[in-house]
């Protein structure tokens, strides 16, 4: 027993557990929040800027009361609010490829906090859920693999390897970290970062420990500071792994337990009513072909409360949580085409990813990449050789 419990805690501290689980809810979320930024960017301003019914008074008077944090209240210009949405695109577009992961989540998390509580009333429930692993994405380590930070920490090490590591100069790291700490600095003095004094504690510190973080690993890579830093971050990233999960068996427990309760849930029809309005049917056609069945709607409508209820409790048995897992991603890719809600259902996909299997997503991750090499590879065929035929080519030596 004790020689278990030590080697839990070894392993706690000293690796940062499901790696590829926290890289696929990066790329998830972050995509789920690009495309949906994208596709609003004619509607931006009516949706959380300046020209939007939720006015700038309307908007002060609720943040005053609930001291929400949104960078949109540091002022009430045009030209501010599009500075805010374009960091936020940038920010979720880099943060789903992996560079400079620690900072762009951090970006990623303002944006979002940024946009959704300058205009409460415009989201749903896929934006609660954004919402919510915006925040905890900055406590994860989720660009470990399948990120821009991997491949240039994979390529340092190849070097070092063969001994030709030279000296490193990373120029971006310094100025991203110097350019937000003269944003926060302003942030502070004018007292416009928002929220409560915990909030600005947790900017400062997290800026603080990057700048640590990067001191220590170019002065002294491998001294006690440096793995105790690891230690740390570590046991943060394993801390927040599990409440993610906590967090989307809570979502699954208390949708499939209100339901219960429906009275539409019970009698196994609630699904036919969303079928028959009309701003959930974008494809009017299919929704009457379900409609008509009496038999699919009451399948439909309690397999759905059978999901969310027993899921939670499928987590003991490996077999049978994978089967709901997928019964669970094809339900939401049905309301994605049904009623109309992609990004709704693409949030939840992506938080339902951090219980996909490891092996899985290696093999996931090897098809993509044998992909990319055959697109890229076919590219490079498509280009016209201009080095001359064979024989017109100089012999070469076997050095060079």
């Amino acid at each position: 027993m004790d020689r278990r419990l030590a080697h839990a805690i070894q392993r706690v501290t000293s690796t940062a557990l499901g790696p590829y689980q926290s890289a696929i809810v990066r790329i998830g979320f972050a995509a789920t929040w690009l495309l949906f930024l994208l596709r609003e960017f004619p509607n931006r301003r009516e949706l959380y800027g300046p020209e939007g019914p939720w006015g700038w008074d309307m908007a002060q008077k609720l943040i005053a009361n609930n001291h929400a944090f949104t960078a949109l209240m540091w002022s009430d210009s045009t030209v501010w609010f599009e500075v805010v949405y374009i960091v936020a695109l940038l920010s979720s577009a880099l943060l789903m490829l992996g560079w400079r992961t620690r900072a762009m989540s951090v970006l990623f998390m303002t944006g979002v906090l940024s946009l959704q509580n300058r205009s409460i009333f415009m989201g749903d429930g896929g934006d609660n859920v954004i919402h919510l692993m915006a925040i905890y994405l900055v406590l994860t380590r989720c660009g470990q693999v399948w990120s821009l930070d991997a491949r240039r920490a994979l390529r340092a090490r190849r070097e070092a390897a063969r001994g030709q590591a030279g000296p490193v100069r990373d120029w971006a790291g310094p100025a991203l970290w110097a350019v937000l700490g003269v944003v926060l600095v302003v942030g502070t003095v004018l007292d416009r970062v928002g929220g409560e004094w915990w909030l600005i504690a947790l900017f400062w510190t997290l800026w603080i420990l990057h700048g640590v973080w990067w001191l220590v690993n170019r002065r002294a890579p491998g001294s006690e500071l440096r793995t105790l830093l690891d230690v740390l971050a570590n046991l943060i990233h394993n801390a927040t792994l599990a409440v993610i999960m906590a967090e989307v068996c809570l979502i699954y427990a208390t949708a499939g337990w209100y339901k219960i309760q429906g009275s539409r849930w019970q009698d196994g029809s609630a699904l036919y009513y969303p079928l028959n309005l009309d701003y959930f049917t974008p494809w009017a056609g299919l929704s009457d072909i379900l409609a008509a069945s009496g038999v699919i709607v009451m399948l439909v409508t309690y397999g759905t409360v059978i999901v969310q209820v027993a899921f939670p409790f499928t987590l003991f048995n490996r077999k049978v949580k994978n089967v709901l897992l997928v019964a669970m991603m094809l339900e939401h890719a049905g309301i994605a085409v049904l009623l109309g809600l992609p990004f709704f259902s693409m949030a939840m996909i992506a938080a339902d990813a951090v219980f996909l299997p490891t092996v899985f997503l290696v093999w996931l991750g090897g098809r993509v990449e044998r992909g990319r090499d055959r697109v890229l590879r076919r590219g490079r065929e498509r280009v016209p050789d201009q080095r001359g035929a064979p024989e017109e080519q100089p012999a070469r030596t076997l050095v060079g």
